[in-house]
């Protein structure tokens, strides 16, 4: 028999991941990302290596800045499966990578509006498809019967 619904009341066989476990990389990630970009911009002149570390460095500032709020949307609207962990840093580090690749796309005047609902659009479809992949693979729990007839 199952006491526990699917509202408010939460099984305690599974612990709720709390956001405590992502502050040390989110702030890791703020830290070390915000703080390289601030020093490129300050102490470095635009060569190709400044250039390829504001890339890196800013994907790793958007990486962390997004992570909470990923957090907060896979709370506030669950999926079936709930989002693990992995699927959470996945998701924002996808908001880092898109954000990158249209900052280096801009370097050759290449951004329009056409690009960039086609880049979102492509990288919300790759999360999709291995969202569902992720779902085609997952064992659902057995729920022993108390009553055997």
């Amino acid at each position: 028999m199952v006491i526990c619904s699917a509202g408010i009341i939460h099984s305690m066989s599974s612990p709720q991941i709390t956001f405590r476990s992502y502050l040390p990389s989110t702030l890791a990630l703020i830290l070390i990302g915000w703080g390289g970009v601030a020093a490129l911009f300050y102490y470095s002149l635009p060569f190709v290596w400044a250039r390829w570390g504001f890339f890196v460095l800013g994907i790793m500032a958007l990486t962390g800045t997004s992570l909470p709020f990923v957090y907060f949307f896979n709370r506030r609207f669950p999926a079936e499966p709930p989002a693990t962990p992995n699927v959470i840093v996945r998701q924002s580090l996808w908001v880092g990578i898109y954000a990158a690749t249209l900052a280096w796309l801009q370097l050759g005047r290449l951004v329009s509006l056409y690009v960039i609902l086609g880049l979102a659009g492509g990288l919300i479809a790759i999360e999709y498809f291995l969202r569902l992949r992720e779902k085609a693979h997952r064992i659902p729990p057995v729920i022993p019967d108390d009553n055997p007839s």
